[in-house]
């Protein structure tokens, strides 16, 4: 189940990945959080889904000490979420216990100002720009001791504003529009002017954006921006720091750091082991895990239930299992076959055979950017979502790509396509098997290439070696700003390669939008557009449905929600 993250990139889960989605637009004050539904609200004919699953107890229920251990896809190279080669799941998930969150978001996607490092946010228009002004906490630092200052938030803007073509960064989005940073009353205050207004700068220096702030001292230039990362975790400012990085063992060991200035962590330790998405049901049946990301497997949901002591945690999240054409293949470059592989895909029965046994609806999903239970979702699909073999078929003859035999040609070429599969992942496998039979139905030769896990993303997705490649886009609560990395044609997480200037812009307006409404129109006509482009194939809301043990409290299915890792520990 790789996976990519879409904002600030695209999380890419190997069955899975990171794409910026929200089930709820977020309101743009910091000062004020939400108490989340327990049930998200859903479109018409949608199942309710629940928003958060997380057996939340009050730190005085819970015991000091012990070790927790939680499964990751593989053993990261480059550990900076924030840098192109970053932007996968497992990154991720290790480096939120370590890195500045700005804010917290709850169920529903509010977001509210983290005081271990924010004292006060807030935007206001001066002279006709709009001016955020951040005030730090001053007892943050970095591991080494380094306060963090206005000039860290600086150096992060310098990295990723995508001025200086030499950094690598997963995303630009909202960097990109500021025009200045400057020293606030104090080294504790950063004034940051943008050349035009964003609705979603809250998820600067956001993790649930996927892009916390990074020290200074590691990020800039950009050498150090594609090597102070690298294989190592030089410098943290969380609850945790690290003791260990181990690739003989495939794992990453962090300790509570005595020198975090919040409230103790309840943990002492976090361990996180690098396996295969099957084999992490076996293990967690042994004990060997606490947590782990069942995701739509049902042969893990079985070994959850089976497990004594075991629970299961779910919830509705933002997050969506998806089929990625590749536009830089020669085949693949007209839109035309691309929308005709599109519909000679029956959604409807990869679905049934993904979630068979999860006790999930089966309900395929058709909008890029807004899950079936987000507000503001609609159908754009225009058609293209419908399997309709025979107007695939009319679509790649008028391509000019003939039926000759089995296979249909072109100029002399045989439209062949290698789909590449993570190993270890039976759904992206039994998908492979699918889309191989279908596609022949009208014409197109299909081979499969199992990727080693470590390799899925650093080795094909990263590098576009693909044709067809499935895996789900990781959502956060910015539907406009958190998707644009993953589908605008500069996006550094648009791993189609292809966009368009219309779906562009209308990103540009729902980032810009100073009300729900205009905003969802704006992410539903960039939804249109994108059906358009025919790059990503939308399937179905993700479950968030995770193995737990039932001691464990306040982590587990979130949602849109953090996790407070200093809140997170076992029951007495």
């Amino acid at each position: 189940m790789g996976r990519r993250r879409q904002h600030h990139r695209t999380a890419l889960l190997a069955g899975l990945t990171v794409l910026t989605l929200s089930l709820a637009l977020c309101s743009c004050s910091s000062a004020q959080g939400g108490d989340a539904a327990d049930a998200l609200p859903g479109a018409t004919g949608m199942p309710k889904l629940t928003s958060i699953d997380v057996n939340p107890h009050d730190r005085a229920q819970l015991r000091q000490g012990g070790t927790l251990n939680l499964a990751i896809t593989q053993f990261s190279h480059q550990w900076s979420p924030i840098h192109a080669d970053g932007s996968e799941s497992s990154t991720i998930d290790v480096t939120k216990p370590l890195l500045p969150t700005f804010f917290r978001s709850d169920a529903a996607g509010t977001q509210t100002a983290n005081p271990a490092y924010l004292q006060e946010a807030h935007a206001e228009v001066r002279d006709g720009r709009q001016v955020v002004t951040w005030t730090l906490n001053p007892k943050a630092h970095w591991s080494d001791g380094t306060p963090i200052t206005w000039r860290d938030i600086e150096a992060n803007w310098r990295a990723l504003n995508g001025r200086n073509p030499a950094f690598r960064p997963s995303s630009s989005t909202g960097f990109e529009l500021v025009s200045s940073v400057e020293r606030g009353k104090d080294d504790f205050q950063a004034v940051m002017t943008f050349d035009q207004p964003f609705s979603e700068w809250q998820s600067m220096f956001n993790s649930a954006a996927n892009a916390p702030l990074l020290p200074a001292a590691k990020v800039a230039t950009p050498e150090l921006f594609d090597s102070a990362y690298l294989d190592a975790i030089p410098l943290t400012a969380g609850p945790f720091k690290v003791e260990r990085l181990d690739p003989a063992a495939q794992t990453v060991t962090l300790v509570a750091d005595p020198a975090w200035w919040g409230d103790k962590p309840l943990l002492d330790r976090i361990v996180f082991h690098a396996m295969a998405p099957a084999a992490m049901g076996p293990a967690f049946a042994k004990g060997e895990l606490d947590l782990f990301d069942n995701g739509p497997d049902p042969a893990g949901y079985r070994a959850i239930k089976a497990t004594k002591g075991a629970a299961v945690r779910r919830a509705g999240g933002p997050d969506f299992r998806q089929i990625t054409l590749n536009a830089r293949t020669p085949a693949l470059t007209d839109p035309t076959v691309r929308q005709a592989v599109f519909q000679a895909i029956n959604r409807d029965a990869l679905i049934r055979s993904d979630l068979s046994g999860l006790d999930w609806p089966a309900v395929p999903l058709n909008n890029h950017l807004l899950v079936a239970n987000q507000n503001g979702y609609r159908d754009n699909s225009l058609g293209l979502s419908r399997f309709d073999p025979a107007e695939a078929a009319r679509k790649l003859d008028s391509a000019g790509w003939k039926l000759d035999g089995g296979v249909r040609k072109k100029d002399g070429r045989e439209l062949s396509l290698r789909m590449v599969v993570p190993a270890g992942v039976p759904v992206a496998q039994g998908e492979a098997v699918a889309v191989t039979r279908m596609l022949k139905d009208v014409g197109i030769e299909v081979t499969t290439v199992t990727a080693a896990a470590n390799e899925f993303f650093d080795r094909y997705v990263d590098r576009a070696d693909f044709d067809l490649t499935v895996y789900a886009l990781l959502g956060t609560p910015f539907p406009a700003s958190g998707s644009r990395a993953g589908f605008a044609r500069n996006g550094g997480a648009n791993h189609v390669g292809a966009g368009s200037a219309a779906a562009d812009a209308a990103l540009d307006r729902a980032a810009a939008a100073t009300d729900a409404a205009t905003a969802s129109e704006a992410v539903n006509q960039a939804d249109g557009e994108l059906w358009k482009v025919a790059g990503v194939l939308p399937l179905y809301q993700r479950p968030q449905l995770y193995g737990a043990r039932a001691d464990l409290a306040n982590i587990g299915a979130e949602g849109l929600s953090d996790i407070v890792w200093e809140n997170v520990g076992f029951t007495r």
